[in-house]
């Protein structure tokens, strides 16, 4: 999803889904609950506390957003604010966005993304599965 030609020194290394960001000791960073699904049994799912960690490599002073759209891709779940990060020449930045009180009304494929610049760089899926749907699928007459 990237377009290398408007940030020809900027690569997005990794996106990591979960549901906090610390702060440690040394500058080190903790991640809580880490997932790349959501598997509830009971939908729609609110997230109190939701993190998305982009973690970059490059240089320059870039501001990135990021967006959940719904699985037809008509609504916004969430929209973060532009947030400025920097990355010195050879360098590495992590940008962590954070939203509270997410909620995820139906099943489906959402659409995470991330914007550079307000251009769209990177796009992931986050599945959302209600676990009674799949739990009744695999039901066989025979075991039963």
């Amino acid at each position: 999803m990237s377009n290398p030609e408007t940030q020809p020194n900027l690569e997005l290394l990794y996106t990591i889904f979960c549901d906090d960001v610390r702060l440690e000791a040394g500058n080190k960073l903790s991640y809580m609950g880490v997932f790349q699904n959501i598997m509830v049994q009971q939908l729609p799912i609110s997230l109190i506390k939701f993190a998305v960690v982009n973690h970059w490599r490059g240089e320059g002073t870039h501001f990135s957003e990021v967006r959940i759209l719904t699985p037809d891709r008509t609504d916004h779940v969430v929209v973060s604010q532009p947030t400025r990060f920097e990355i010195t020449p050879g360098g590495f930045a992590d940008n962590i966005s954070f939203f509270v009180n997410v909620t995820f009304p139906a099943a489906g494929k959402y659409w995470v993304q991330t914007l550079i610049d307000s251009n769209l760089f990177s796009e992931q899926t986050l599945t959302v599965s209600d676990g009674r749907e799949t739990i009744e699928d695999h039901v066989s007459e025979s075991i039963n």
